[in-house]
């Protein structure tokens, strides 16, 4: 799709996009003031419908200028692997079995740390659990984090300053931590196998920096934290036990699904196997999360729609760049596009340095905490955690405050260590 007229309207709807996902906050706060139509401001200040719905303006407005044919066209062109898994992924990792497991991990090794039980809970929250993501991947770990976070931090009676710093130590550390294999953090796989870096590569090059800055992180978020940590078990804890068996069938599945995750005509099969065994043992599963994680799948699904118009301006600007300029430009540059685009378009570029190869993914995956559309996983937390924030949404002018400092420790450890 190279018509010019058509490329200024994508460029042109992508600011929109980006100007509606800061203003969503205040379409939330129109829906209290006229709840005549409270319906249409409440779906208006839904963080997740914002690029789903501007993908479906462009599609529109492509049919209106070159046709119907080659706008369905262009759709359909588009790859929506990473929306599916993100959605299947976020189903299975936030099943109660799954959660379960992980949470008992997590209070086990916490009773034995010395400090008090519900800051080590919290602290390996922000920490264990994003360096986690190099195993079971990016959107699985930051299900789970704020699955379990939720409940201990992100409360209404809990201060909004402070709810925005743990929430910004969240995405950051989910972003740098899935460096330490070539698979769990998609900025690196798109460029994992172009460039030729193994796992063994990037926990050498980046994932012991990743993995220092987000001790450090998550260390002074919780010191922040420490006196309005919940003490009080949450509701999983609560539950009755799930059988070991059932558990195991659910953690085979997901690590089915991380396995084949680039395949989504088998993550997608092993999905059906999991909605037809939680069937089954539906006394030991809590509600599925169908409509968050769709909801984050839609986001998802238009940022590939609208990103994939934004190369002709992108591309020229990234392959002009220095490395030491290209650090800060894709520092940057994350905060406006997913980083997974910009290390794509990264790895079209011919001839391009060793050096600024590093300096490309260390920025993208430096500042993924920035904003929603910053990193793919972002979404699933603000859709898990919103609730807990004020008229129940996720202002991205605090969350690009909150996560300010979290940047700077991520990119001072990839530029200094």
């Amino acid at each position: 799709m190279q018509e010019p007229t058509i490329q200024y309207i994508a460029a042109g709807l992508f600011a929109v996009a980006l100007i509606h996902t800061f203003a969503a906050k205040q379409f939330e706060r129109l829906s209290h003031r006229f709840p005549r139509h409270a319906g249409l401001f409440h779906l208006l200040g839904e963080v997740e419908v914002v690029f789903g719905f501007w993908a479906i303006v462009l599609v529109v407005a492509m049919a209106l200028v070159v046709g119907g044919g080659p706008a369905l066209g262009y759709a359909e062109s588009r790859n929506y692997t990473e929306p599916l898994f993100v959605f299947v992924v976020m189903v299975v990792a936030a099943s109660r079995p799954v959660l379960r497991t992980v949470m008992s991990g997590v209070s086990l090794v916490a009773r034995v740390l010395p400090v008090p039980t519900p800051m080590a809970s919290a602290w390996l929250g922000l920490a264990a659990v994003p360096l986690l993501g190099s195993l079971v991947t990016e959107p699985a770990a930051m299900t789970i984090a704020a699955l379990m976070l939720a409940p201990q931090i992100f409360r209404p009676q809990v201060p909004e300053p402070v709810k925005y710093l743990a929430l910004g130590v969240l995405f950051v550390n989910i972003s740098i931590g899935g460096t330490l294999t070539s698979y769990a953090a998609p900025p690196v796989l798109m460029v994992a196998s172009t460039w030729q870096w193994d796992s063994a590569f990037m926990l050498a090059t980046f994932g012991w920096k990743a993995a220092i800055a987000v001790l450090v992180n998550a260390t002074v978020a919780t010191f922040v934290l420490r006196k309005h940590l919940n003490a009080a078990p949450s509701a999983a804890e609560a539950e009755a036990p799930v059988p070991p068996a059932v558990a195991l069938v659910h953690l085979a599945l997901l690590a089915g699904i991380v396995l084949f995750a680039h395949h989504p005509v088998a993550f997608l099969g092993l999905f059906l196997m999991f909605l037809g065994y939680t069937q089954a043992y539906e006394r030991h599963q809590s509600p599925l999360i169908i409509k968050e994680a769709l909801l984050v799948g839609f986001f998802l699904a238009g940022l590939v729609v609208l990103g994939g118009m934004q190369q002709w301006w992108l591309e020229p600007v990234v392959s002009s760049l220095q490395p030491l300029a290209l650090f800060f430009g894709a520092l940057g540059l994350t905060a406006i596009t997913d980083n997974a685009a910009l290390t794509y378009l990264g790895s079209l570029i011919a001839n391009i340095s060793d050096e600024s190869k590093y300096m490309l993914v260390a920025g993208a995956v430096a500042g993924g905490g920035l904003t929603v559309i910053a990193n793919a996983p972002n979404p699933a937390g603000v859709a898990l955690l919103k609730r807990g924030f004020s008229d129940e949404t996720i202002g991205a002018g605090g969350l690009l405050l909150g996560a300010l400092g979290p940047t700077v420790v991520a990119a001072a450890a990839f530029m200094l260590l």
